[in-house]
C-alpha cells in the first residue's frame, strides 16, 4: 500500500485517501441528469514559484483541491477522473535528463503510478491526446469564488482545451461540499497534526520567561512541528502576540514579524497550527510570560474560558453555528459584567453591538486542507449576516457529524473599537470607564481548539493546558 510518510514516527497517510475521496466525487456528480456517462472532472495543480525575478523557487505547496483528489507533492501536474467508471489519469511533466543531475533521480510513468495508485499515468504533453481518444461529453473544470480571500479559483487550461465542451460551474460547489465532511482516513491525520501541534504549543509553554523574543517563541514550535512531527509546513503565518500584540488579530506578518521582546507581566497569545500532508491544525493558546495568572489576568482568560466552555457543551449535529456564535458572546459578556467591566441588560448589550467590540471575529471556522477550510458559504447555504459580529463568521450552517471547525473566543482591548465605543452613546452606556481603562495596555485572550462535530456533541482534538491551574502547574519551573 502507498502512502505519504514523514518516517517511521509520523503519521502514514494511505493513497486509498485520495482514491476514496475521487469516488465520493463522482457519487455526487452522478446525481447531476446534465451529466452523462462521457462526462469527465479534470483539474490542475499547483505550479512552482519563483522569488520574484531571481533563480530561487518557494518551498511547493499543492493546490488544496489537487490535493484532495491526488495527494501528489510535484508541483506541474494535471488530474483526470471518469465519472462513471471512478478512473482517474495522472499527467506529470515530461522533465529534460539534466534534471537528474541537480534534482534527483527522474522518476518513470510507472514509478509515479505506483506512489499515487492511479488507474493510469501519462506525461501532460500529452493531455490532449489522451483527452481526444477519450471523446468526452463534457469537461468539469472548476472556477469558484473562495467567501474569505474574495479570490477565484482558477479552471485548468491546457492549450487545445478550446475545442471540447467545458463547464467550470458545475464541479465547484460539490466538490467543496465533499470536503466540509471528514472521512475517517482524514480525520486520523486531523487527530495527528492537531497532536503534534497541542504538544509543540506544550513546549513553547515550557520554555516561556520575560526576556525572550515573540520570534524565539515561534522558532520553538517550528522546530518541534518539523523535527518531532515531520511538518515541514505551518497552515498559517505563527501569531506570536505580547503585552498589547496580543490584540492585534492576525499580528505576525512582515510588518508586526513576531519581533517584540516579552516582559514580566505580560500575556502571551500565540495562535500556530502545524500542516502534514496538506492537513491542518489551529490553535491558540494564552497564558502569562512569567507563568502565574493576575487577579485580572484570570478575569479576561476566565471569561474567555467559560464562553468555550459553553459552545464546547453545546456544539453537536443540528446546531446553528450563528448560535454558538451569540452563546459565546452572552457568556462572555456576562462574566465581564461579572468582573465589573459592564453593567446593564445583557440582551441589551448584544442588540448594541457591545460583543462585537471586544470579540470582533467569528467564533470559528472550517478546518481541512485549508487553515479557513471551503464550505462555508456554498450557493445553497445561509447567506453571510450583517449582524456586527456575526458578520465575521466564515460560516453560518448548521453543524453535521464530520464537520471539522475550530472554537475560538476571544476577549480584546483594541484602541480603535473601545475608542469609537466610548464616543457611542447606545454602547458607551454599559461600558464601566474607569475599570476597562484599567485595560488599556492588557492586550487579549483567545482560546482556540480543534473539534470534531459528533451526533452527540464534540471530540477535541486540542490537548494542552486550559484551565488557569493547569497552566500554571504545566508552566512551573523545575
Amino acid at each position: 500500500m502507498a502512502v505519504y510518510q514523514m518516517g517511521n514516527h509520523t503519521h502514514a497517510i494511505p493513497m486509498s485517501l485520495f482514491r476514496e475521496n475521487r469516488e465520493k466525487l463522482c457519487t455526487e456528480l452522478r446525481r447531476n441528469e446534465r451529466l452523462d456517462n462521457k462526462a469527465v472532472v479534470l483539474l490542475q495543480g499547483g505550479e512552482s514559484m519563483n522569488l520574484y525575478d531571481t533563480d530561487v523557487e518557494y518551498v511547493f505547496r499543492q493546490e488544496s483541491y489537487f490535493t484532495y483528489l491526488f495527494g501528489v507533492t510535484e508541483p506541474g501536474c494535471f488530474g483526470l477522473v471518469d465519472i462513471s467508471t471512478g478512473n482517474s489519469l495522472l499527467f506529470v511533466p515530461r522533465l529534460p535528463a539534466d534534471y537528474a543531475v541537480w534534482m534527483g533521480p527522474l522518476l518513470t510513468l510507472d514509478d509515479f503510478k505506483k506512489k499515487y495508485e492511479t488507474h493510469f499515468v501519462y506525461y501532460v504533453d500529452e493531455l490532449d491526446t489522451i483527452i481526444s481518444q477519450k471523446s468526452p461529453s463534457i469537461i468539469l473544470t472548476m472556477s469558484g469564488p473562495n467567501t474569505d480571500s474574495g479570490l477565484v479559483t482558477k479552471p485548468a487550461y491546457f492549450k487545445g482545451i478550446e475545442k471540447y465542451v467545458v463547464d467550470s460551474d458545475i464541479l465547484f460547489p460539490v466538490i467543496a461540499e465533499c470536503r466540509v465532511i471528514k472521512s475517517p482516513a482524514e480525520i486520523e491525520i486531523l487527530r495527528y497534526v492537531a497532536k503534534i501541534s497541542s504538544d509543540a504549543h506544550k513546549r513553547v509553554m515550557k520554555i516561556m520567561r520575560p526576556g525572550l523574543y515573540e520570534y524565539q517563541a515561534e522558532a520553538e514550535f517550528l522546530s518541534y512541528s518539523y523535527s518531532v512531527g515531520g511538518c515541514r509546513h505551518m497552515s498559517y503565518t505563527c501569531i506570536c502576540g505580547a503585552g498589547t500584540n496580543s490584540a492585534i488579530l492576525h499580528y505576525g506578518h512582515a510588518a508586526s514579524p513576531n519581533d517584540k521582546c516579552i516582559k514580566e507581566g505580560e500575556m502571551c497569545l500565540f495562535d500556530m497550527g502545524a500542516n502534514y500532508g496538506g492537513y491542518t491544525s489551529d490553535i491558540t493558546c494564552s497564558f502569562p510570560a512569567n507563568g502565574r495568572f493576575t487577579d485580572d489576568q484570570k478575569l479576561i482568560y476566565n471569561a474567555v474560558l467559560a464562553a468555550r466552555d459553553a459552545v464546547c457543551n453545546s456544539a453537536k449535529e443540528g446546531v446553528s453555528w450563528v448560535d454558538m456564535h451569540l452563546l459565546a458572546n452572552r457568556v462572555m459578556l456576562g462574566e465581564l459584567k461579572n468582573g465589573g467591566l459592564l453593567i446593564g441588560d445583557i440582551e441589551d448589550m448584544m442588540n448594541a453591538g457591545v460583543n462585537a467590540i471586544f470579540q470582533p471575529h467569528g467564533l470559528g471556522h472550517f478546518l481541512g486542507l485549508d487553515v479557513h477550510d471551503v464550505g462555508g458559504y456554498l450557493p445553497d447555504q445561509p447567506a453571510r449576516s450583517t449582524q456586527p459580529g456575526v458578520n465575521r463568521l466564515r460560516t453560518a450552517r448548521t453543524l453535521k457529524a464530520g464537520m471539522y471547525i475550530t472554537i475560538e473566543p476571544g476577549c480584546y482591548f483594541i484602541e480603535p473599537l473601545l475608542n469609537a465605543a466610548f464616543a457611542n452613546p447606545e454602547q458607551s452606556k454599559y461600558l464601566v470607564k474607569n475599570v476597562i481603562d484599567r485595560f488599556r495596555n492588557f492586550g487579549g485572550v483567545r482560546i482556540e481548539d480543534d473539534v470534531l462535530i459528533t451526533k452527540d456533541g464534540i471530540e477535541n482534538f486540542t490537548l494542552v493546558p486550559r484551565t488557569v491551574d493547569e497552566i500554571e502547574k504545566w508552566m512551573k519551573k523545575d
